[in-house]
């Protein structure tokens, strides 16, 4: 970002009047030359000119990151300079940069309408006070707040199609967290590594039996659309879909029936929308079962601005006041010496296996171990390690033993085992997936190391060590 000042390529565009803190950014951005960087990161100097030299003159880019970025000690800093960056070059909320969707049930349009428009901090985690995040707490801490006693203490939990003891950090201290609980509910059809902690399992509906409205994914897609899947097969009168599941379960906690069921739910929600031609229903949806198609992104800046002024806040405090702890940590890596655990662990996610569900299926899992270490050649040549040889990861919350695959597409020092496997535990019943175990990535993360602003999990760059 340096560069972009230094050579006046910054842009603001249409949202000129409408942003705060540039010259805060200015300032903050001397402090990280390309030269800095570059000892840091690996990346010589002269691409990092070019390729912010590229990106600022291009008629079109887009800086984007998601799950991969986010998930490590510096989650949130990353976040926010992926948009600063879009920001001062003029890519953000233009055509060919980075723009957001106006979908036929807009769910941040409706936020606004509600006055509900995200939290950060109005509440902390019992334990560890970890910020809540509209509502939500990191999962880094829920061990913790199940194992630690006192008020407020976790003692019943609810799980819905979810494999928590495989997905979050250190997944060995969250059996122990389950296993102490007075009662647990899971909202499931599979016995998992996590399911069969639970005291009663109500099964739902599968993919073909259940009809759907994807209100997320149309939030992400490339353009604003709606699709409305039907069944594929009837359920039978035994069978409950999950939304009456949670419609039941909602009725009896709170002593209040709500009458309307999926599809007037969709209907209500459809009168909200931008979208007036056709009008919009469940019924309208069924008869474009291919779905509908509202146009190519556009800009929606200001008018989608929900802060007080209508204005972006690019050098907010939390942000300001964090990058003294990236400054702090900077500063430490380049003056660390060797370490018991030399290597940086990262995840990975395939395509055929995303999550642990996917691992119960014969023909997700058919053909090779993909369940591997990879490692870059140089290293394993310094380990003294072939191809395919059963090695011994340890970390200092836990060990695996896994096949390594070399490839030189690793950097030096990192190596990689993928999310989701680990389905070797006892007590559950998904007969496939134990035919093909492999080993969870978490049972070598640990749930203490967090991003400090976000309160998220930092799964990447776990440290270990490697032995045949």
């Amino acid at each position: 970002m340096p560069i972009v000042f230094d050579e006046n390529l910054t842009q603001t565009g249409h949202l000129k009047d409408h942003i705060n803190g540039w010259k805060t950014i200015k300032e903050i951005t001397k402090q990280y030359p390309p030269k800095k960087v570059a000892e840091i990161t690996g990346i010589n100097i002269k691409d990092i000119q070019q390729l912010a030299h590229q990106f600022a003159t291009s008629k079109t880019a887009v800086c984007y990151g998601r799950m991969g970025l986010s998930t490590q000690e510096f989650g949130g800093l990353c976040q926010w300079l992926v948009n600063v960056l879009n920001c001062i070059t003029g890519n953000l909320d233009v055509e060919g940069g980075a723009l957001f969707t106006l979908p036929a049930i807009d769910i941040v349009g409706m936020s606004k309408m509600t006055g509900k428009t995200g939290s950060f901090n109005k509440r902390q985690s019992n334990v560890h006070k970890l910020p809540e995040f509209t509502g939500e707490f990191p999962v880094a801490t829920l061990a913790d707040e199940i194992l630690t006693p006192g008020d407020n203490q976790i003692k019943a939990m609810i799980t819905i199609a979810g494999n928590p003891v495989l997905s979050t950090p250190n997944g060995k201290r969250l059996e122990e967290a389950f296993e102490s609980l007075e009662f647990m509910v899971a909202i499931d059809i599979y016995l998992n590594e996590t399911t069969k902690h639970a005291d009663i399992i109500l099964p739902t509906t599968t993919g073909l039996e259940t009809p759907l409205y994807d209100l997320v994914f149309h939030q992400f897609a490339i353009r604003n659309t709606a699709k409305y899947s039907e069944v594929l097969f009837e359920k039978n009168e035994e069978q409950r879909h999950d939304w009456e599941i949670l419609k039941e379960l909602t009725s009896r906690l709170s002593g209040q029936e709500n009458p309307m069921n999926l599809e007037q739910t969709l209907d209500y929600m459809l009168q909200f929308s931008s979208y007036k031609e056709p009008k919009l229903s469940v019924t309208e949806l069924k008869k474009h079962p291919h779905g509908l198609d509202f146009g190519a992104l556009k800009p929606q800046l200001p008018e989608r601005l929900f802060t007080a002024d209508k204005k972006i806040e690019l050098a907010h405090p939390l942000f300001i006041k964090d990058l003294e702890r990236l400054d702090t940590k900077l500063y430490e890596s380049q003056t660390e010496t060797a370490s018991e655990y030399p290597f940086a662990l990262i995840g990975r996610r395939q395509l055929r296996s995303n999550n642990s569900w996917m691992h119960n299926s014969e023909r997700m899992v058919k053909g090779k171990k993909r369940c591997t270490l990879l490692i870059h050649s140089n290293d394993a040549h310094m380990l003294k390690i072939e191809d395919g040889q059963t090695v011994t990861v340890t970390s200092n919350v836990g060990q695996v033993k896994l096949p390594i695959e070399i490839t030189d597409t690793m950097m030096q020092g990192v190596v990689s085992i993928p999310h989701g496997w680990g389905h070797h535990r006892k007590g559950t019943n998904i007969s496939i997936a134990q035919q093909n175990a492999g080993v969870s990535l978490n049972d070598l993360t640990n749930n203490n190391k967090i991003d400090e602003l976000t309160g998220n999990a930092d799964f990447s760059g776990t440290k270990v060590k490697i032995e045949a």
